[in-house]
């Protein structure tokens, strides 16, 4: 079983309210404020203790269920750590162990070998190299290599007589190990009396892995004791918060009771199972929040100090275009002063000819397209006796559509003064308000720099359909888009938590010109919806 360690504290603000949340039991704040003084230590250039808080971030997130986002940012923790200092050891054991154990985790166990070895390569002290060696040992028999879990077992054997509590758990795991190697193996001596050694220690999790040993020991042969000893782990894992280990006691309840206790068991562990799927979910999407959040603010500081930058340039320009007309004006005032005026009119002129121009194309294609339109539904509500409501509608919606591609063809004829990332960043924020929160993940630069321009269009429209459908429809208050490149697919998720809909409502006309724009830039979009349970929109797009 693996033992998570706690890194030292560094003199820094953040950093030590962050221990603080830990030892009070607040996960998320304590996760909030390392992230707070990473990037005060990433500011100051100090590598080390940026790897601090980022091995500490990861405990929380792996202690908290979020294994993927535990692997994250424990691979950034290595970026910040030298392999040639000494005194970067013990984080460097630290922070491997705790990826062996999410990886674990997540049942890749040959990955999870691969950075107990390390943790073990760095490991300055003897308890710590025992430990990962049990962690590695572990692994080998959820491998079913037995053989090399009792090879590191007996090599540590004789290693941990002076320390019971280590003692007792190498030697329950040893006859576990041998047990499941050889079925007829008799273990319970050796079990019994790990588990008197860890009863004299008041040792509660190693009683809980001991428990666990001899339900599985006893379930086939003595079902009577498995049940016991059941009871007894579920007991336990409930006074050590694991509800991990609930879930596995209430599973052999169920599996050794009688038919009527084991009805009420497992409406206990069906509860307490959609409990724990629940809070990991809302922990890992609460530290993502908490990442966005922090890196949003930075990045609102960047632009600003840029903002800042670009007003004094603009300053310093203006006073140097401000002298050089003074010294150009002292050189010839009446010659100077009627060329200027000259060229100021005829740009202004030039200017106020192109603004006509476009103003003059878009009024005519609203007469063409949007007046013209609506004259054909007014001619055709006059003229006939029996209306089709939704026919109208539908040619409403048309013409609707119409207009706002006008809109567009506007709007593209202008000069583009923004990266197509930060388009669409303002195009999605603009939906934003008080009762709706929109979060945009992945949006970089460099996401969009193989996407045609055509592609790109299509896009900004998609986009802007799923807004209006949810603003209109969704009555949602969160909205998360993500993008990302995979291989050569370009992926954009949309989910929001609103009141969805039924598959029916898919074949709106908003909802249909989306599908067709996809489908015209060979693509593939994909809805997946229930009433009451938000809207998920999975868009694929292939990209050179």
């Amino acid at each position: 079983m693996q033992e998570s360690e706690q890194v030292e504290s560094a003199s820094n603000i953040y950093f030590d309210i962050a221990y603080e949340y830990i030892e009070s039991g607040k996960p998320d704040s304590s996760f909030f404020f390392f992230d707070e003084a990473r990037q005060i230590f990433l500011d100051s250039g100090d590598s080390l203790s940026v790897a601090k808080c980022l091995v500490n971030m990861a405990i929380t997130q792996k202690d908290q269920g979020d294994y993927f986002g535990a692997q994250e940012t424990a691979l950034q923790a290595v970026d910040y750590l030298d392999k040639s200092n000494p005194k970067h050891y013990i984080y460097l054991s630290t922070n491997y162990n705790n990826l062996g154990a999410a990886t674990g985790k997540l049942t890749d166990f040959e990955q999870a070998l691969t950075f107990y070895k390390s943790a073990l390569q760095f490991s300055p002290d003897s308890l710590n190299g025992l430990i990962y060696q049990n962690n590695m040992a572990i692994c080998y028999q959820n491998l079913k290599d037995y053989d090399r879990a009792i090879k590191i077992y007996a090599d540590i054997y004789d290693q941990v007589n002076d320390n019971r509590r280590q003692y007792a758990r190498v030697l329950s795991n040893l006859a576990r190990t041998k047990w499941l190697a050889d079925p007829v193996y008799p273990a319970a001596d050796e079990f019994l009396t790990s588990l008197a050694i860890r009863e004299e220690e008041n040792d509660q999790w190693g009683l809980n892995a001991s428990y666990v040993h001899l339900t599985d020991y006893y379930a086939n042969t003595h079902p009577d004791s498995a049940l016991w000893y059941a009871k007894k782990m579920y007991d336990t894992a409930k006074k050590i918060q694991s509800p991990d280990d609930q879930v596995y006691a209430l599973s052999k309840l169920i599996e050794l009771s009688q038919e009527e206790k084991a009805k009420g068991y497992f409406h206990t562990y069906q509860s307490l199972a959609d409990s724990l799927r629940q809070a990991r979910a809302a922990a890992k999407n609460q530290f993502a929040l908490i990442r966005y959040e922090v890196e949003k603010n930075k990045a609102d500081n960047l632009r600003l100090q840029k903002e800042n930058a670009e007003k004094i340039n603009r300053l310093i320009r203006q006073r140097f275009f401000t002298g050089s007309l003074v010294f150009l004006l002292l050189l010839s005032v009446v010659g100077g002063w009627f060329w200027y005026k000259k060229r100021k009119q005829r740009l202004e002129l030039e200017a106020q000819h192109k603004i006509k121009a476009s103003q003059l194309k878009t009024s005519r294609k609203v007469h063409d397209v949007v007046a013209n339109g609506i004259y054909r539904v007014m001619s055709e509500i006059e003229n006939k006796e029996d209306i089709d409501r939704e026919g109208i509608l539908d040619k409403l919606e048309g013409v609707y559509h119409k207009s706002r591609d006008i809109s567009y063809e506007a709007e593209e004829s202008l000069p583009a003064e923004q990266t197509y990332a930060q388009q669409i960043t303002e195009l999605l924020t603009s939906f934003a308000n008080e009762q709706h929160k929109v979060l945009i993940v992945g949006n970089e630069s460099q996401l969009w720099d193989n996407v045609n321009e055509n592609v790109k269009t299509e896009i900004r429209h998609v986009l802007q359909e799923l807004m209006v459908n949810m603003r209109k429809h969704s009555n949602t208050e969160q909205v998360v888009i993500r993008f990302e490149k995979i291989d050569s697919q370009l992926k954009i998720y949309y989910k929001d938590n609103g009141v969805g809909m039924r598959n029916a409502d898919f074949q709106g006309n908003g909802l249909k010109n989306t599908v067709s724009r996809i489908k015209n830039i060979e693509s593939q979009i994909t809805f997946a919806s229930e009433l009451g349970k938000g809207l998920t929109v999975e868009i694929a797009i292939p990209i050179s």
